[in-house]
C-alpha cells in the first residue's frame, strides 16, 4: 500500500505515506453508505457514513494511520456487505452462492491484512448453525471457506520460513496469568468509548435496546447478522482484558456493524420529518459526534504545535515532559538539527565515525527516530533489541547489516520516553559518553530534553532477537 501510493518511495513525505490509508478510508465511507442503503435507504446509509467518520478508529486510526486495520476494515466491510445480500437467503441459487463467494473473498483478504479477519468467520458460523442451517448443505459453503483459507497460505509459508515468529509473537501478547484485572478492563472498556466517539457508543446502547425491545424496523435476520459479525472479536478481546492489558482498537471493527444499527434506528426516527421537509435531516446527535470528533483533532493539533512547554512531568530533567503525548508527534525537526551539528563537530574532531549510526532499544521512538532524524541526514538506524521491542526492524536490521564489532553508535533518549543506555547497553559497548542534551522548546517554553550519547567498541554480543527473548531486554 506505502509502495504503491508513493511510488516506492519515489515520493517520500508524510502525505504520500499515508495516502493509501485515506482513499482506503474514503472508499470505506462509500462501502458503509452503500450497506445502509441496501439495508434500507439512503438516508441510513448517509448516517452511517457520517457515524463512521465521526469514529476515531474508523476515521483517524484506520484512516489515516500506517497499521494493518487500514486494510482489514476495508475488507471487512465489503464482506459483511456481501454476507448480507447471501446469508439470509432461504434460496441459495446461484446469485446468492455468487455473492457468498465475494463475501469469502473479501474475509479472506481481511484475514490476510491482520489476523483478526477470522472472525468475520466466527460470525458466519455462528449465524449458519444458530438461523440458517441450509448453508451446510451447500457446496458453496465450504468452497468458500476453502477461498478463505487459501488467504493463510502466504501467512503460513512466511511464518514456516521465519521459525513461526508470527504466531509465537502474538502468542506471548494473549498469554498471562489469570489473575482478575479490574484496571485493565476499565482501561479497555474506556478506550472503546472513546475511540468510537462516545456519543456514537450513546447511540449504539440506544438502538440496541431499541431492537431488544423490538421497536426497531430492521428485518430480524439482518440484525442477528450484524450483531453476530460484531459479537465474537469484541467478546474476545474484551475478555482477555480481565487479565492482561489490551488496546482498544483490537476490537475496532466490531463497532462497524453496530454503526449501522444505529443508522438504522436514527433513519427510522427522523425518515418522516425529512420527508417532509424534502432535505437532508442531520440530527443532533450525529452533527454533534462529528462535531466532537473534530473538534477533538483541532485541539490535539494546536496542543500539539502550540501549547507552550509541556503538559507532562517536570520534575526531573530525564522525565521531563514524560506522560506528555502531545510530544509524540513534536520537535523532532530540532532534534534533527541539532544532532546534525553535534554529529558534523565529532566527526571534525575525529571522535566518531561519519558513518557511526543510530541506535534504539525500541521500535518507539526509534522509528521516529529514523524516519525524522537519520533518513533526512542519511544516517542508517538499527534497533537493539528483544523481538517485541523492536518488531520489524529485526529484519530492517538484517538487511541493512548489522552493528559490526569494534563499531561505534549514537543513542538519541528523549525525556518524555527516557531510556538509559546505561541500563540497555553498558554490558554491550566498551565506553557509553553521554556526548550533548538538546532542549526542546514550544512556543518558547522546554517541552522535553533529548540526549545524545556516544557508545564506543561495540563487542558483538547482544542477544540474536530471534533465539533470545530474554526479559531482560524488554523494559
Amino acid at each position: 500500500m506505502i509502495q504503491f501510493f508513493s511510488l516506492d518511495l519515489l515520493f517520500d513525505n508524510e502525505l504520500a505515506l499515508r495516502m493509501g490509508a485515506i482513499v482506503i478510508s474514503v472508499i470505506n465511507t462509500l462501502v458503509i453508505f452503500s450497506i445502509g442503503k441496501n439495508l434500507k435507504n439512503e438516508l441510513t446509509g448517509l448516517y452511517a457514513a457520517f457515524l463512521f467518520n465521526a469514529s476515531i478508529y474508523c476515521s483517524v486510526l484506520a484512516g489515516n494511520f500506517i497499521i494493518p486495520d487500514t486494510p482489514q476494515l476495508l475488507f471487512w466491510l465489503l464482506s459483511l456487505k456481501y454476507l448480507l445480500i447471501a446469508l439470509p437467503a432461504q434460496n441459495i441459487d446461484r446469485k446468492v452462492s455468487g455473492r457468498f463467494l465475494l463475501a469469502s473473498l473479501f474475509a479472506g483478504l481481511a484475514i490476510l491484512s491482520k489476523y483478526h479477519g477470522v472472525f468475520i468467520w466466527a460470525g458466519t458460523g455462528l449465524y449458519v448453525l444458530i438461523y440458517n442451517r441450509k448453508w451446510f448443505q451447500t457446496p458453496v459453503f465450504y468452497l468458500g471457506m476453502v477461498l478463505s483459507a487459501f488467504f493463510l497460505l502466504p501467512i503460513l509459508v512466511w511464518n514456516y520460513q521465519n521459525s513461526w515468529i508470527s504466531f509465537t509473537f502474538h502468542g506471548d501478547r494473549v498469554s498471562s496469568a489469570l489473575v482478575f484485572r479490574p484496571d485493565y478492563l476499565l482501561t479497555e472498556l474506556l478506550g472503546q468509548f472513546a475511540y468510537n466517539n462516545p456519543i456514537n457508543y450513546i447511540l449504539i446502547v440506544v438502538a440496541l435496546v431499541t431492537a431488544y425491545r423490538q421497536r426497531l424496523h430492521i428485518d430480524k435476520a439482518v440484525l442477528r447478522l450484524l450483531i453476530l459479525n460484531s459479537l465474537p472479536i469484541w467478546l474476545v478481546f474484551t475478555s482477555f482484558s480481565f487479565f492482561r492489558q489490551t488496546l482498544p482498537h483490537w476490537t475496532g471493527p466490531a463497532f462497524t456493524p453496530l454503526i449501522l444499527i444505529a443508522a438504522i434506528y436514527l433513519s427510522n426516527k427522523f425518515e418522516v420529518k425529512a420527508t417532509e421537509k424534502s432535505k437532508l435531516l442531520i440530527p443532533g446527535s450525529v452533527s454533534s459526534s462529528l462535531i466532537l470528533m473534530y473538534s477533538l483533532l483541532i485541539v490535539a493539533w494546536a496542543l500539539i504545535n502550540f501549547y507552550p512547554g509541556t503538559i507532562g512531568k517536570k520534575n526531573t530533567v530525564s522525565k521531563f515532559g514524560d506522560t506528555d503525548f502531545t510530544l509524540d508527534m513534536y520537535g523532532w525537526d530540532q532534534i534533527k538539527t541539532g544532532f546534525e551539528m553535534i554529529a558534523k563537530e565529532n566527526v571534525r574532531n575525529n571522535t566518531m565515525s561519519v558513518d557511526a549510526p543510530i541506535i534504539s532499544p525500541k521500535y518507539f521512538p526509534g522509528t521516529e527516530i529514523d524516519y525524522y532524524v537519520a533518513r533526512p541526514l542519511g544516517k542508517k538506524v538499527l534497533l537493539l533489541g528483544s523481538l517485541p521491542n523492536i518488531h520489524k526492524y529485526a529484519w530492517i536490521n538484517e538487511a541493512r547489516g548489522k552493528l559490526e564489532k569494534g563499531e561505534d553508535a549514537y543513542m538519541i533518549s528523549t525525556s518524555n520516553w527516557y531510556k538509559d543506555p546505561f541500563e540497555y547497553y553498558q554490558e554491550h559497548f566498551e565506553e557509553i559518553i553521554p556526548t550533548d542534551t538538546l532542549t526542546i522548546k514550544r512556543s518558547g517554553n522546554t517541552a522535553y530534553y533529548a540526549f545524545i550519547y556516544s557508545l564506543r567498541g561495540y563487542k558483538g554480543d547482544f542477544p540474536d532477537p530471534f533465539l533470545n527473548q530474554n526479559k531482560k531486554f524488554e523494559h
